[in-house]
């Protein structure tokens, strides 16, 4: 699972030249994994400046882009 994660941070890097990346894990529903036993991962593009994680704002969810957008920048750029 790790190397995967090496890889969505790569692809991260190359596609949005970010100042930083956040990692994280969730396991379990208490910790927002929403299945008991579930556990993913988030990679997390950061730039110097930006509001955390702050993904709404006046009830509105604010995406900085098309979610087909990032797909494609992604998928580019993923190693391998």
């Amino acid at each position: 699972m790790w190397s995967t994660v090496r890889d969505a941070v790569a692809a991260v890097e190359a596609a949005y030249s970010p100042d930083g990346v956040n990692v994280g894990l969730n396991q379990g529903a208490a910790a927002g994994a929403g299945v008991p036993s579930h556990l993913h991962v988030h990679v997390l593009p950061r730039w110097s400046g930006d509001t955390n994680f702050m993904t709404t704002t006046a009830d509105t969810r604010v995406l900085p882009e098309a979610l087909g957008e990032t797909w494609r920048r992604l998928v580019e750029a993923w190693p391998g």
